[in-house]
């Protein structure tokens, strides 16, 4: 015989369940959206632009020559070399040591650009001294330059700024005078 255990209001001790509560599924596939897949989503992305940005410092420190590319605006402004927009054939080449760093930079201009960019340098047309080539054979020939070519027509000046500010050492080919081509060897010391 089996008996049951009831309560004076006619129900039994056996407790009841809470009410069923639909569960969330969404907010669960979200919550593991946020936590999980951005956070790897951008750990990837920034790997591979980590990845890049290396392989551009490899090539710029093993380039032994002029590369014919713009150099960057902190290059630009650490070497307080203005290159006028719209120059044409702009190379670089970057040396640095403990003593001094050094920037060579060859573009083509316009005369008019060649003027903003004497102007800006605080000289101005008027300073070049034509026959002068002021960079020093040495240093030409770490980038491969030759001044010595016959039949060219050369003309320099040195920019001298404060201490802190490097020393340009400018020289421009006026052989076609509508596209002078520049020569800049600007030198900074620490």
């Amino acid at each position: 015989m089996t008996t049951t255990l009831s309560t004076p209001g006619g129900t039994s001790d056996v407790p009841r369940r809470p009410p069923h509560r639909p569960r969330h599924r969404w907010l669960v596939a979200l919550t593991v959206l946020l936590l999980i897949a951005i956070p790897a989503g951008y750990m990837v992305l920034s790997a591979y632009q980590s990845r890049d940005s290396g392989e551009d410092k490899a090539r710029a420190a093993s380039a032994r020559t002029l590369v014919y590319e713009w150099p960057s605006k902190v290059q630009r402004r650490i070497y307080d070399i203005p290159i006028p927009g719209g120059s044409a054939y702009v190379g670089h080449f970057e040396t640095n040591s403990w003593d001094s760093s050094t920037m060579y930079v060859e573009f083509r201009c316009s005369p008019s650009q060649l003027s903003g960019f004497l102007e800006e340098l605080g000289t101005s047309r008027g300073g070049l001294v034509e026959g002068t080539v002021t960079i020093p054979t040495r240093q030409a020939e770490t980038v491969g330059w030759a001044f010595d070519e016959p039949g060219r027509i050369y003309a320099g000046t040195i920019v001298r700024q404060s201490e802190q500010e490097p020393e340009v050492a400018i020289t421009v080919d006026l052989t076609r005078e509508e596209r002078p081509r520049v020569y800049a060897v600007s030198t900074t010391e620490p």
